[in-house]
Parts: C-alpha cells; structure tokens; sequence
C-alpha cells in the first residue's frame, strides 16, 4: 500500500490522521516551546487567568502554532473560530465579524478568530480585522511560517503581540512519537507497535523539527507494517520505514523568512574566511531551489563590499563564474559558482571600499548639491573661459609619477578623507600609495 491508497482509505473510513488525533487538548499535553507558553510566562499566565490578548504566532511548520491556537480557546470561556487565508475573503470576514457580535449579545463570549496563514491576507482583508481587534469584539490569533514584520500591515501588528515559536528539538520530536506509539485511546497502543532505535533516529532526522510531519511518517511507516504483517508485536525497522518514506526536502521559501536567513549565513561565511560553510551555504540553497544567478548576483555584490582593492580580481573572478554558470548551466554550471565561493572565503578582506563610499552617500546627503570648483571644470567656450572655468587646473601627466597636489573637492569639504586603505592583500600596495600623495598634498 502506498501512501496515496493509504490516504484514500482513510479519508474512505472517515478516520481522521493520527497527527490530528494526537494534538494536545491541554498545556500539560503540549510538548516544547517552554520559552514561549513555559510556567512563568506570559502565554501561560494569560491562559490561566482568562485574559487573552491578540498575538500573532510565528515560527516554522509543525512546531505548535494551532494546536496553541485550540488551547487557547479550550481553557478560556471563549467562542472560537478557525479561518482560514487561503481560502476565504473580505465576505467569510464580514459574517465572521456578525457572529461575534452574536456570541457577545447573546452568550457574553468574547470570540478567538484563529488566522491560519495570516501572511497570505492582503492589506484589504487586513484593514477589515482591524476595528474590531481595536475594540475587542475579538482576540485575534494569528499563525504565519512568515516573518510577520514583512507580510502583517504595521496598524494590525502593532495590536497584536508576536510570540515567535522554534522548530521543535529532537527530543521533543522523540517523545511527541513515543507518546502516538504508546497511546491506546488516540495512538497505536492497542497495537503492540515498537519502533526500532534506528528507524526512531531517522524518523527525527527527517522530521526537522517538525512534529506534523513526524507523526505523519509515523502513521504511513506503520499502515505498511500492520497491514503487511501478522506478528503479535509488529516492528517498524529502519529498512522498512525507508521503504515506506521518501526524503522530505530541505525546508526552503525562495521569498521568505528562510531564504534570508541562509543567503545571510552565506555572506557571512564569505566574509570570516570559511570556504568550508561557505560551500556546505551555497549547497543548501542550490540544493533546495534558489536561482544560481542570485547566488551569483550576491558573490559578485560581495567582492566590491567585503574583498574590494584587497583583492580586485574577486569582482572578475565572480562575474566570469555567473557567466560560466549561464554557459554550462546545473548541475555542471555550480561547480563555477562554488570555485567563486571559495575563492572569496579565502581572498583578503577589506569594506574599506563600502565604507568610504557610505560615508560620502552620507556627506552629500547633509551638504546637498555643493558647486564643482571653477579649476577643474570643463571650459568649451570662451564665456567659461573668461568666468574662470578650468583657471590653474594642472594636468597630472605634465608632473612627476603623474602626480600633482590640488584640490578636487568642493571648498566646503576640502581636506576631507572618506577612503582608507587597509595592510590586506594588494590595498597594501594601494596605502603606501596613497599615504605618499596625501603626505605631499599636506606639505603644499
């Protein structure tokens, strides 16, 4: 049976997933994220004392936002309502703001409106929440895999308090599992089921801290089992639940909150010289579907940020790897992108570029649009010529090494510094330069 007949017949036998049936009914069922509903904190004292307030949940699949969302409404005297973004629009709002009115006239119940998915309401639908999260006709309760300061309009955000949730740990997977093995009313154990060490160990592994996808493995491995085998105490081994699972895929929103943070794990990498996480980064999000030419795009914006003059061949080495990888395409093409990678973890590093160039965007900012100085302008006509335009500019090439001390700058900036070199790699060459030309200009 594969798990498309197995699904089938369940749905057929109206029984609902063992997933659903193992949700916890209370906080003391409830497993992991101390942090957030632990003895002590707010979530748990709130519940407590039935003074719910408007939050948003946000953290990644499986790790508990709904099954919080239900206990919320269970230990409260609270009507509750489950809506979902996906599938409803401002009209599902409008009737479910109707009948909290209702629940409040007629049975003096305050209503929790469970968002799953916030994230995916546009700002229409979350202008309309609104007034009535702002009155308290209903405590509303978000859920979102997103990052909620992106995808929530700022007005709704700033009413509700975001209690972010982690992915659950493996020993919080680990007894989330054993618990569905040796529960006889909503679990397998009426079944005598064991499940090996082995097969428990991968089990978690490929969970990710995910505790849905846990027992959702769980229940597929063990309708193989029960239905395929007739013995008193059926085992789930580590071959057959291999058989039974297929990898899960790495975690990964190509525009979400995951994305930034290994594109930022890789830029890190880059700049403490580890081409060891650079490429293990690299391989992770290629692995999981980023474009290649954002990596690219990335790698080449690095070179001039963090390796600069240190070493000016990073920026050609970068672009010919995007070129290579639009020439050869995957997976050959990523080879070129991961000779960049390394090649940058292990090049000499300097912002001294990035900086200067901040501090100049900030100069211009506070001085505005200062007049260029009359000796370096341009004088195609007798006009400028005659107001002054290019009057004692001196020509470089006519001097010594090509050098000559004057000023470039507008009047009201001259003698500022904005570019600093560092001793690394070839912006050494680059200082002892540069402090020669600056020394001479000061002596004149």
């Amino acid at each position: 049976m594969d798990i498309f007949e197995y699904q089938a017949q369940k749905a057929l036998a109206g029984e609902r997933p063992l997933a659903e049936r193992m949700r916890p009914k209370n906080l003391e069922e409830f497993t992991g994220q101390g942090h957030a509903v632990g003895q002590g904190t707010l979530i748990r004292h709130a519940i407590e004392k039935d003074r719910l307030f408007s939050t948003i949940l946000w953290g990644p699949p499986g790790c508990g936002k709904t099954t919080l969302a239900r206990i919320f409404a269970r230990e409260t005297r609270s009507h509750f309502t489950h809506f979902s973004a996906v599938l409803s629009g401002v009209k599902e709002i409008r009737a479910v703001i109707e009948e909290a009115r209702d629940q409040q006239r007629l049975y003096r119940k305050r209503t929790i409106l469970f968002v799953d998915e916030i994230h995916r309401f546009n700002k229409a639908q979350q202008d309309a929440f609104l007034h009535h999260v702002e009155s308290g006709l209903i405590t509303l309760i978000g859920a979102t895999t997103e990052n909620p300061s992106f995808e929530v309009i700022a007005p709704l955000l700033s009413r509700c308090r975001v209690i972010t949730l982690r992915s659950l740990s493996p020993d919080d997977i680990a007894a989330i599992i054993n618990r569905a093995i040796k529960d006889r009313e909503r679990g397998f154990g009426d079944m005598n089921l064991v499940l090996d060490q082995d097969a428990l160990s991968h089990l978690i592994r490929i969970s990710d801290g995910d505790a849905r996808s846990a027992l959702n493995n769980l229940e597929i491995a063990a309708s193989l089992v029960l239905s395929e085998h007739d013995e008193e105490t059926p085992s789930i081994t580590l071959r057959i639940l291999e058989h039974a699972l297929q990898q899960q895929a790495l975690r990964y929103d190509k525009s979400g909150e995951e994305h930034y943070n290994l594109i930022s794990a890789f830029h890190k990498s880059l700049r403490g010289s580890d081409p060891d996480a650079a490429i293990y980064w690299l391989a992770r999000m290629l692995s999981a579907g980023e474009d290649p030419l954002y990596v690219a795009r990335r790698m080449v914006r690095f070179a001039s940020e963090d390796v600069g003059n240190a070493d000016p061949q990073a920026l050609r080495i970068t672009l010919n790897a995007a070129e290579a990888f639009k020439f050869l395409g995957p997976p050959e093409g990523e080879l070129a992108l991961a000779q960049a990678a390394v090649y940058l973890a292990t090049a000499p590093k300097s912002n001294s570029i990035y900086a200067a160039y901040g501090k100049v965007k900030e100069a211009v900012k506070r001085s505005g649009s200062l007049p260029v100085p009359l000796h370096i302008r341009n004088a195609p006509t007798g006009l400028m010529r005659n107001l002054g335009y290019g009057k004692n500019y001196k020509y470089a090439h006519d001097f010594e090494d090509g050098y000559v001390p004057q000023e470039y700058l507008p009047d009201r900036l001259r003698g500022q510094l904005y570019y600093f070199p560092t001793e690394r790699g070839y912006e050494r060459i680059i200082k002892q330069r540069l402090d020669k030309w600056r020394e001479v200009k000061r002596e004149t």
